[in-house]
């Protein structure tokens, strides 16, 4: 079987020897362009027809996605004249160059990046080895080179007619997803169908983007479905953009459209480095880094009980109001995405009041740690916002393995080493305050709110647990149960004994909290801080 340096050579000589079938050849080297011409133009012929189908279906060729994604005129592309080695099943008379995926590299915003996309136009954008191999170079060059990769995925799955060879493809581009992941940024933008095998290389990159309404990612489709289990389901409602990113959390952003996908996609790599030897790019700081925050000082309701919009703190800290959320409609009892503070990107990761009152669940606990992993592996500081009233209870929680994916979340922050910043807004309590990167877990500056709580539970909650007996035996309950709960408020349930403890660094105004945070940020610009040397962890997956 050939590999990736082999294909080159190969397609040349399949050219030569299509030029000689025509008397061409490199004894007639002035004439080799012309017929060069002439044994592409009917398949040219051929792609234009079926191109014009595509954009009469509102869709578009692999070459117009990638203009739309890099820097006008920058694309490189390599192995234009690659095809399949595949004799069988009458292949040798269908092949074509370039196999069905278009490969090369560019730049966005002046950065070089390495693109892969896939032509639905020939065979389908089905995978065989030479396809493969192609995408493989490009993913080996990026990994030499130190620059991110961006798939565009339109394909029908693995070329039958190619058997075990199209499966061996998959699995050499899965191998270099796992060696790359957390070396160089992986971008998947699914545009069209991605089935079966096809969907595991998208699952190991670290943002997949999904076009609504005619992209679609899935193991088994419809048909295989209801053969199995006689369920009758739709691909959009099965695998499409809104069922990835609101019920199976696969997907990070649903994009009204191609052009969208590919201008996030260029928003998305602002935030991140080339690799993970460098640090990501700072942008220019048009906010003033010392602005107050008035806003935040009647933001969170007097009453714990009362919800707020978390990202209302988010925007108020961030360089000129801008946040990019991330994975935005699942798990929405926690925040998660990307803004700027003093020209710094940094990720965000914010338990949400209105949302289940920011508590921590099974999918809350796997995004989140998720996310600060990716942060982690990028150089990306991560600021925490706590607002959380402990993990969300219930037998479905317990038996869905709420201890093991929380678990997550907490390996993830403690393991972290990139610069963190953590804000108590209003409750931390119980395990969920020690997840929440608190100080026992590394957390490098810990600032509160004045009215932040930070206890084991609620004042009512201990109350009734601590003096349950006494309450039992007074003439007035209620008086009694009011005054030990304003005394163990304000003995525990306040910021005041977690910084008397040295747990939080300072308490600040909710009007400072930009000055503050950014402060922090640029105190720990150096850090430096390295974990015990091991093979590798092992995360409760």
């Amino acid at each position: 079987m050939s590999d990736a340096k082999t294909q080159g050579p190969r397609a040349a000589l399949q050219l030569r020897e299509d030029l000689a079938r025509l008397g061409g050849g490199p004894q007639h080297a002035e004439t080799e362009a012309a017929d060069a011409s002439e044994v592409l133009a009917p398949l040219e012929a051929k792609n234009q027809k079926a191109e014009a189908k595509l954009h009469e279906a509102g869709r578009r060729t692999a070459h117009e996605r990638i203009e739309l994604l890099l820097d006008p005129g920058s694309f490189v592309e390599l192995d234009k004249y690659v095809t399949s080695q595949c004799a069988d099943f009458g292949m040798a008379d269908k092949r074509s160059y370039g196999d069905g995926v278009v490969t090369g590299y560019g730049t966005v915003d002046g950065r070089k990046v390495f693109v892969f996309a896939q032509r639905p136009t020939v065979f389908g954008g089905s995978l065989g080895w030479a396809h493969a191999m192609k995408i493989c170079k490009v993913m080996d060059l990026a990994m030499d080179v130190g620059a991110p990769v961006i798939g565009i995925n339109d394909s029908g799955g693995a070329r039958i007619q190619e058997g075990v060879a199209a499966l061996a493809g998959y699995a050499e581009i899965f191998k270099r997803n796992v060696l790359s992941s957390g070396v160089v940024p992986q971008i998947s933008v699914i545009v069209g169908p991605c089935a079966g095998g096809a969907v595991y290389s998208p699952a190991l990159t670290d943002f997949i983007l999904m076009v609504e309404e005619s992209s679609y990612m899935f193991i088994t489709g419809p048909d295989v479905i209801k053969t199995v289990t006689h369920e009758e389901v739709t691909k959009e409602d099965l695998g499409g953009a809104r069922a990835h990113n609101e019920k199976s959390g696969v997907g990070h952003f649903a994009c009204p459209s191609e052009e969208a996908a590919m201008a996030l996609t260029r928003e998305i790599l602002s935030h991140l480095p080339d690799n993970n030897m460098e640090p990501p790019p700072r942008g220019s700081q048009l906010d003033a880094v010392d602005r107050d925050c008035p806003e935040l000082a009647s933001l969170i309701p007097e009453d714990p009980s009362k919800p707020y919009d978390i990202r209302k703190i988010i925007t108020a800290i961030a360089d000129e109001g801008r946040f990019l959320e991330v994975q935005e409609l699942w798990a929405k009892n926690i925040v998660t995405g990307f803004c700027r503070i003093d020209g710094r990107p940094v990720g965000v990761v914010a338990n949400q009041p209105m949302i289940l009152a920011g508590c921590l669940d099974i999918d809350a606990s796997n995004k989140a740690a998720r996310f600060v992993r990716t942060c982690d592996a990028f150089n990306i500081p991560l600021l925490t916002l706590v607002d959380v009233p402990g993990f969300l209870p219930g037998t479905d929680q317990e038996h869905g393995g709420i201890i093991r994916h929380g678990a997550k979340l907490l390996y993830a922050f403690t393991e972290a080493t990139v610069p963190k910043v953590t804000l108590v807004t209003r409750k931390a309590y119980g395990g969920a305050y020690d997840v929440m990167a608190s100080k026992h877990i590394r957390g490098d500056v810990n600032l509160a709110f004045p009215g932040a709580e930070i206890a084991v539970m609620g004042a009512d909650g201990a109350v009734n647990i601590i003096y349950r007996r006494k309450l039992a035996a007074a003439e007035d309950p209620e008086a009694l149960r009011k005054e030990l709960t304003d005394h163990y408020r304000e003995l525990f349930a306040s910021p005041y004994k977690a910084a008397e403890l040295g747990f939080l660094d300072q308490v600040i105004r909710p009007e400072d909290a930009r000055r503050e945070v950014a402060r922090s940020f640029e105190l720990l610009a150096n850090k430096r801080q390295d974990n015990p040397r091991k093979k590798h962890g092992n995360i409760p997956l």
